[in-house]
Parts: C-alpha cells; structure tokens; sequence
C-alpha cells in the first residue's frame, strides 16, 4: 500500500486535516506527523479528540520560537522522519511554517507534494503567511485549491499543471461538524442569551498583535460597540494584553481559546463575527454570519465580492460603516457556492488514487 505523510502543525490544519485523512486511510497508509508549532491542549489535544482525528505517528514539539529558528527545528525533525518512512507523497496544508517546511524538505529529498488550500494570495509579501504559501505553491507537485480564484492566481504565476479546483475542505469540516455541538450546553457555559446580540471576536495575526498602536485602535473600535463582545483569545494575544497592560472595555468578555465546535457554534449564534483569521472568515461565510476583518487584505476574496464580508483594517469610520451596512439589510447567503460542495476531501483522494 502507499504511503502518504501529513503534516500539520496548527489550529486550522487540524481542522483540515480531519476530512481529508478519513479519505486518506481508505486509500493509502497514512503518516501522520505533527509538528507542535501549536502545542497547549486549547490549541492542539482538544482538536484531535473533537475531530477524531488518529493520534500522531510523529510528534516533533517544536514549540514557540522566531520563525527562522522554528521552520529549522520542523525541517531537521521532518527529514529525519520522511527518511525514515520513504513516504510515496507529502501532504501540507494552508501557509503556516509547518507548511513551508515540508515543502523544502519534501522537494530536497524529492518526494513528491501535494499543497491543499493552494494559489492563495494576500499580494503583500509583509505577511509571513504570503512567503509560506508562494513557496510552497512553487514547490508542489500537485496543487489543490479551494476557489477558481486561486486557480487563476496560480496561472498567473506560470503554474498549470496539476493543478485542481476541488472547494475548500473547511466546508468539509463545517458541513460534517456544525451538527454535532450542543449550542445549549454552551450558551449555558458563556453566559449567553438567546434574545441578547453578541459579537463574536479573534485576534492573532502578528500584524495586529505585535504593533501596540495598532492593537490600542482596534481596542478602540472595540468600546464603541453598542453590545456584549465575547472575545476569544489567543495565548500570544492574552501575553501582548497583559505585557502592555491594555484596558479592555468593559462590555468584552475575555474567554480561553474555545474548541472547535464551540467556535462554530458561537459564530453561528453571533450577530457578527470580527476577525483577522482567514479560516474564520471563511467559516462565518458557510455559517451565514456576517463578517469584519481586522486586516487591509484578504485571501478569501470570494467573500468580500459577495457582501459578506468587509474589510476594515484598523479604521474606526470604516468599522462602524461596515457595523451599519450589516445591521441594515438582510443578507442573502444562497450563492455561497465559491469554495465546492463540501466534497473536496473526497475529490482530492480519488485524485490522488488516479496519479499515484
């Protein structure tokens, strides 16, 4: 039987992960090989016992560190692991350093990769998330994308070959999961309303967090808002609030990072979610809650074209137009067809199964 190598290493890659490696294991031996870039039990353990995803083969807990140090640490462990086990194919997922270091290791030791969530494109090589992507993009062998946008950014690129459009497997995971979560069970354990508005927040992109002028507008942004915010924080973010001594306002509710189906069940329930995680904009666009973005660009295109989705950066004016624009008018979310049918795990193994 084949062997296919996975690789992931944080929050949004475990949930991709998980529908993709059931098709996986019907198929091919799966390697699975987890490089603990998030590690803590809120950002890690909990995603693998909700998912079921299968326990780790390899565990290289690298840990925190700057990103030079960190992608280093995944790509010594990595070649250890993939000289080891011979895969026939690498998977890597999204744009993180888990991915740009597989596809470095896996391109030296000339195993064939597969990059799903490919063609992405933010156009602003200041993310560190930009340079992951492009290179792991050039390097693969087989490119799996979750919009024709990102088809198109690839041809752009010069890349055509192998590359498909299947949807995004994070329809998947939403689709197969949103069912599952006992929303009573967990308006009880937040103190929620069903009659009383909230508004759903994460923050933990760098550009946000490691800049305190940046951090204090969307602090200000955050106080003009007229009803309860639960805020779910990141531990670096919780870090930064507490090392700047930041004064959150008082109508935010800090909470501990929540698991995934508690997320999806407070996005859903949420009036509108405010974000800068690329994977939560895309899960509020399939959940039908409207979305602000706290960034000056967007990968997911899709979802600003259509109206559900706006972005607002860090402009207290451009936040409340976009708060009025969501609270005036009814959103129609039955052309939410961009990213696939929430069958793209399913399409990529049997792509994989005809090319292998």
């Amino acid at each position: 039987m084949q062997k296919i190598l996975t690789v992931i290493g944080a929050r949004p890659q475990f949930i991709k992960c998980a529908p993709v490696s059931r098709e996986i294991r019907k198929n091919f031996k799966e390697i699975l090989v987890h490089t603990g870039q998030h590690y803590d039990d809120e950002m890690s353990k909990v995603f693998f016992e909700q998912l079921k995803i299968p326990k780790p083969n390899y565990n290289l807990n690298v840990g925190s560190s700057s990103h030079a140090v960190q992608t280093a640490m995944i790509m010594i462990g990595l070649e250890k692991v993939i000289m080891k086990n011979n895969p026939d194919l690498i998977i890597i997922y999204g744009d993180t350093n888990s991915t740009l270091a597989g596809a470095l290791v896996g391109a030296k030791l000339h195993i064939l990769i597969a990059h799903i969530e490919a063609g992405l494109r933010s156009f602003n090589k200041n993310m560190p998330e930009e340079l992951n992507r492009i290179t792991a993009d050039h390097y693969s062998n087989f490119l799996f994308c979750p919009s024709q946008t990102a088809v198109n950014n690839l041809k752009n690129e010069g890349i055509k070959r192998n590359v498909f459009m299947v949807g995004d497997v994070m329809k998947d995971a939403v689709l197969d999961n949103i069912n599952r979560a006992d929303s009573r069970e967990i308006c009880k354990r937040f103190d929620l309303n069903s009659n009383e508005p909230f508004y759903f927040l994460t923050i933990h992109r760098q550009e946000n967090t490691d800049d305190p002028e940046r951090f204090k507008r969307i602090i200000k942004i955050l106080s003009k808002i007229k009803c309860k915010v639960i805020f779910s924080v990141h531990p670096r973010t919780r870090k930064i609030i507490k090392e700047n001594k930041f004064i959150i306002p008082s109508n935010v509710v800090l909470i501990n990072p929540v698991n995934y189906l508690e997320s999806l069940v407070l996005q859903k329930m949420a009036k509108i979610i405010i974000t800068d995680s690329g994977g939560i904009q895309k899960e509020a666009f399939f959940l039908h809650t409207p979305c602000i973005t706290l960034r000056d660009e967007t990968e997911w295109v899709e979802t600003v074209i259509d109206g559900k989705n706006i972005i607002v950066g860090t402009d207290l004016i451009k936040f409340r137009k976009a708060e009025d624009t969501f609270s005036n008018r009814t959103l129609n979310f039955n052309s939410n067809d961009y990213y696939g049918d929430g069958k793209a795990s399913k399409k990529i193994v049997e792509i994989l199964s005809k090319n292998l």
